[in-house]
């Protein structure tokens, strides 16, 4: 017994709607925790499916929509955006007590930190890189209402709203009075860029998000974030997390894969985006300072549901570090604006 599935009913569900299945089926956790949870699915065959399902106990269905996530992949299937292959969506919570969807199992590695990328040889990472800008220029050239997403969601004003949203969220987390982080606030409200285009953002662009395979990204995973937007919020989420390997301490394992060095700088990343997209990116610290900050705001949740008790079943965790990089992504975040 698995938690999360259902296997006698998500067994027989797939029997009627993937064509070519071999039951019996083994169900296998690969991702989980407080975002969507994903099973590899093996059939009798040898034969590799994704699962993918809300977390155990998700209330609010509208942070949670596999429909949503099965129209995207589904949508960006048939263009050069590598996606694993859409299969099919349960709609019916009687079958797995929660709407769930099905792709097929791509084949590669996923390198989340930088421990798993010193396994990637050094003369090839730059080729990821690049490759990976590459996939994003792409995107970003996707008109929407081509293929079928221009009702994904709003196009314009996305920093506006962004921005409200996370003074929001802030006023919210908070537990005592930051100024640093009153002051980002205030100076990204006051300084929104005008948006000059609206594409498909993925949200949560990054290496450790990504099935590589020969060197070469297999697949882009996570797009449960996406939505329509300002493109460049893209490549400034994506810049932050392309550590270079004097920013970081090695040998800790929670940084991006990049920290491991022998990947392209960040100014050749811009340089390559605007000659793929023909973008402006002179106000790209705009949006990783808005990344940033977001950054900021997440970490304070997580530190004030530690301090009020509501994750007290992790013994284990380090409260006081969920502050600390609340504090150093504040400070990157000013850093960007008055840079």
């Amino acid at each position: 017994m698995i938690e999360g599935i259902r296997e006698a009913h998500v067994t027989n569900w797939f029997v009627d709607n993937i064509p070519d299945v071999l039951p019996p089926l083994s169900f296998e956790l690969i991702a989980g925790g407080r975002s969507n949870l994903t099973f590899k699915v093996t059939d009798a065959g040898g034969h590799g499916y994704v699962l993918r399902r809300p977390p155990i106990g998700a209330v609010l269905e509208s942070a949670h929509d596999m429909g949503r996530e099965y129209k995207i992949i589904s949508s960006l299937g048939p263009t050069d955006i590598p996606v694993a292959p859409a299969l099919g969506l349960c709609r019916d919570k009687s079958v797995n007590d929660a709407d769930f969807y099905v792709m097929r199992f791509v084949e590669g590695r996923v390198y989340g930190d930088s421990i798993d990328a010193a396994e990637i040889p050094f003369d090839r990472r730059r080729e990821i890189g690049f490759h990976a800008l590459d996939i994003l220029a792409r995107l970003h050239r996707i008109c929407p209402d081509d293929v079928g997403l221009g009702d994904l969601g709003r196009k314009q004003d996305y920093a506006v709203r962004q921005v409200q949203r996370w003074i929001r969220q802030w006023e919210h987390s908070k537990t005592d009075e930051v100024p640093e982080m009153e002051e980002i606030g205030r100076l990204l409200q006051e300084n929104i860029p005008v948006q000059i285009d609206a594409t498909i953002v993925h949200g949560d662009f990054r290496l450790g998000n990504f099935i590589l395979r020969d060197h070469r990204v297999a697949a882009v995973l996570d797009w449960e974030l996406c939505t329509l937007g300002d493109p460049l919020a893209d490549v400034g989420w994506l810049l932050n997390w392309w550590y270079r390997a004097d920013e970081v301490e090695l040998g800790r394992g929670d940084h991006a894969p990049t920290a491991v060095g022998g990947f392209p700088t960040r100014e050749e990343l811009i340089a390559y985006y605007e000659e793929a997209t023909g973008r402006d990116l002179s106000r790209v610290n705009y949006f990783r300072a808005l990344s940033y900050w977001k950054l900021a705001t997440i970490a304070q949740g997580v530190y004030r549901r530690y301090r009020e008790g509501a994750m007290a079943n992790d013994a284990t965790a380090d409260v006081s570090a969920f502050k600390d990089r609340m504090l150093r992504h504040a400070r990157s975040a000013m850093q960007m604006l008055k840079g």
